[in-house]
């Protein structure tokens, strides 16, 4: 599936989980795309690098850990992108796995 399709299926995602969990706003469509690109790209690159550093502890939990990461990228694209705000860390953590959930779902879906 192409990059394009990719992003607009999770942009659009972002955009719906915004419309119906409490504690998380998106400004618009036009900003869950942007969203969409810096959760892309946070994830392609400084993810791996989080993951490398904390592999000690994320061992020691037994990867309970990533979760942290996830809310962490989460966290980090909220404070970069205006117009998209994320509550707290309990909320970020379910959108964060909402949105992968339904992503990977519709990216499946787009496949076939």
């Amino acid at each position: 599936m192409g990059l394009i399709v990719r992003l607009l299926i999770n942009a659009v995602v972002v955009y719906l989980v915004a419309s119906f969990l409490p504690g998380v706003s998106v400004a618009g469509f036009g900003t869950a795309l942007i969203v969409a690109v810096v959760l892309a790209l946070l994830n392609t690159f400084v993810k791996p690098i989080l993951q490398i550093l904390s592999l000690p502890i994320t061992i020691l939990t037994l990867g309970l850990f990533l979760l942290v990461i996830n809310i962490l990228i989460i966290k980090l694209a909220a404070a970069l992108v205006d117009g998209f705000y994320v509550e707290n860390w309990l909320i970020a953590l379910i959108f964060s796995f909402i949105v992968s959930l339904v992503s990977s779902a519709l990216g499946a879906a787009a496949e076939d």
